[in-house]
């Protein structure tokens, strides 16, 4: 990941991003990144960070982030249990995460996902949030997301979480960014 940072940097989506040409092969995710990607933010409906290559500031990538909320009900009994007897537990949804195709295959996923991660604990400490959820779009995305240590939601597999003390016990105790 070192040389990743070196390479490119991931910032919030401003006009300056030129998002025209970006393509993941994924329609639903471009049309988004390129039509409707400003409208969201404006509207407050979920912030939206860009990966850009550091020398060409092309959008290599990007991903978004809001709040939402789990039912208790949803979550597996081993995990509730530990939880406060509230009908809906507060979480973060990474809405999406998407990577333009000349830029595939370079570990950048897994590079804005680590990003989505680290804000997302980050953000927890000043407003309440109990896992980091992803509706993955098919089975390579629930794949991807899996190897992550995310979990499916008994009644909806392609809803996978993360708890956040899952997350924050696997990073380092010297990484004083979390």
């Amino acid at each position: 990941m070192t040389n990743l940072a070196a390479s490119y940097a991931i910032e919030l989506l401003n006009a300056g991003h030129d998002r025209a040409s970006f393509s993941s092969g994924a329609a639903a995710l471009d049309i988004y990144f390129r039509e409707r990607a400003t409208q969201a933010v404006r509207r407050r409906a979920g912030v939206v960070y860009v990966l850009v290559h550091r020398q060409t500031r092309v959008a290599a990538g990007f991903y978004t982030l809001a709040n939402t909320s789990i039912e208790l009900s949803a979550i597996p009994p081993a995990i509730a249990r530990k939880l406060p007897r509230y009908p809906l537990v507060p979480a973060t949804l990474l809405g999406r995460l998407a990577v333009d195709l000349r830029h595939q295959k370079k570990g950048l996923g897994e590079f804005l996902l680590a990003d989505a991660m680290k804000r997302t604990l980050k953000a927890s400490k000043e407003t309440a949030s109990f896992a980091l959820v992803v509706d993955a779009k098919d089975e390579n995305a629930t794949a991807f997301y899996v190897k992550f240590g995310f979990v499916g939601l008994p009644d909806t597999p392609r809803r996978l979480f993360l708890p956040l003390d899952t997350l924050q016990a696997a990073i380092p105790p010297e990484n004083p960014a979390c």
